[in-house]
């Protein structure tokens, strides 16, 4: 039997569903409900939202097509700009990047398994997901993908059934106004707005965890802009019906300020059973969120061990095409976030500086085409260019400025982040195999 070398476009895009529905649509509706009150705004939210993600595919898309190499922003941001910021990006995403976000993942899992199941230490649970589809993707692409698919065709499944059945047992339908009043119009040039948007933006992540994986995907320079944008365009759909069913099934009242917006949904639709649907559901949902983390992460890793000879380890696969060793290492370091339990906070000034790191990118599509003035011709190109490149960087930009002015202290660890990032460069540079390191540095000196 033939082994299978590649992902396919269904596992990929299953990647990036799983990527992308995690813990925020599940915990951003409430935060958002304790200063808007209007139901066309905050679905409005979800809607800017997803095209701010849709806008980011398609500048990934390009890139992605026309750089076709694993890794993500490290493989982009090496190409346009400079190895060194190259690094500096690879460094974050397989830190804080990854490695916290999938350590909150597998503990959202342990707690709401926990409470379905007293007798479940959560932490354990945690760390037994988490070891388990590390040992699992650590195999083979065809044991890695089908684990991947299975989960993922279930976490859409759930959201279908737990739509639709909500929606049926709610005894009363919340009276919400969906149109558009005189009032809203305050509320979009309004501080709250832009702050609602971070949390938006926090649950939209993902939609670029196919580029961490572009070597392994059949015929990549086709297939990925048709990940991205369809299994982006997919979560968008996601999103919005469940926070149509969460405003249809619960007071506004009873969800602002809360962090769980699924339990209570679950408890006015289903009653006192409902908390326990609800707790099975996202421990299930959360299953594939863990599990697609470990695929896209270690893929950064793996190519900086391929083009810096002190991490060539990182760059080595198994028999089957697969970087193990980077894969049990970002394992590692999600289970050191999970015991150390103090990455709440991280988690902010992570995802300010990988959403930093997405903006370069997405200008990098202007460098890109400049220098090369159409000389790269195949591959994906843009519509409407440069409207979506322009629509992200203004919205990136301004969600930046006001996680500064409001947290300033994470956008401070942030910047020491780059600054170790760069530190870790220097020294790489150094120490690193000399013809490796020309290697690395040709396309960019």
């Amino acid at each position: 039997m033939a082994i299978k070398e590649k992902f396919t476009e269904a596992t990929a895009m299953a990647i990036v569903v799983a990527n992308m529905i995690g813990t925020g649509i599940f915990t951003s509706l409430g935060f958002q409900l304790a200063d808007i009150r209007s139901g066309f705004v905050i679905m409005a939210l979800w809607v800017l939202g997803g095209i701010m993600a849709l806008c980011g595919a398609l500048c990934y898309a390009e890139l992605g097509s026309k750089l076709p190499r694993s890794g993500g922003e490290y493989n982009f941001l090496s190409e346009i700009y400079h190895p060194g910021a190259g690094f500096i990006s690879g460094w974050i995403s397989a830190t804080v990047g990854f490695a916290a976000p999938t350590a909150l993942a597998a503990m959202t899992f342990g707690e709401y398994l926990g409470s379905v199941f007293p007798a479940l230490n959560p932490l354990i649970l945690a760390t037994v997901l988490i070891i388990s589809m590390t040992a699992v993707h650590s195999t083979s692409h065809k044991n890695s993908g089908g684990l991947q698919d299975f989960f993922t065709s279930g976490k859409i499944l759930l959201i279908f059934g737990f739509s639709v059945a909500a929606l049926f047992s709610a005894d009363t339908l919340q009276d919400v106004n969906y149109a558009p009043q005189a009032s809203d119009l305050s509320l979009f040039t309004g501080g709250a707005f832009a702050v609602s948007l971070i949390y938006v933006g926090y649950a939209y992540t993902g939609w670029n965890a196919a580029t961490y994986l572009t070597s392994e995907l059949e015929n990549p320079k086709k297939s990925l802009p048709r990940v991205l944008l369809v299994g982006t365009a997919a979560v968008m759909i996601c999103y919005l019906l469940l926070n149509y069913v969460f405003l249809a099934t619960a007071p506004m009242d009873a969800m602002a300020g809360e962090l769980e917006i699924g339990y209570i949904s679950a408890t006015y639709a289903f009653g006192d059973v409902g908390g326990v649907i609800m707790g099975l559901s996202l421990s299930l949902l959360l299953i594939s969120t863990v599990s697609a983390m470990l695929v896209a992460a270690p893929r950064v890793l793996q190519v900086l061990g391929e083009d810096y000879s002190v991490f060539q380890r990182l760059g080595k696969k198994n028999k089957n095409g697969i970087p193990s060793t980077a894969i049990w290492l970002q394992s590692i370091m999600a289970l050191i976030f999970l015991w150390s339990a103090t990455f709440e906070s991280i988690l902010i000034f992570s995802g300010a500086t990988m959403a930093l790191n997405s903006l370069l990118v997405v200008f990098g599509v202007f460098i890109l085409r400049r220098r090369h003035k159409g000389k790269i011709k195949e591959g994906f190109s843009i519509p409407l260019y440069p409207l979506p490149p322009i629509i992200f960087i203004s919205i990136t930009a301004v969600t930046l400025v006001y996680l500064t002015i409001q947290n300033t202290e994470e956008i401070a660890f942030s910047v020491a982040t780059v600054a170790t990032g760069a530190i870790g460069y220097f020294f790489t540079r150094r120490f690193s195999n000399k013809e490796t390191l020309k290697e690395a540095l040709s396309k960019n000196p």
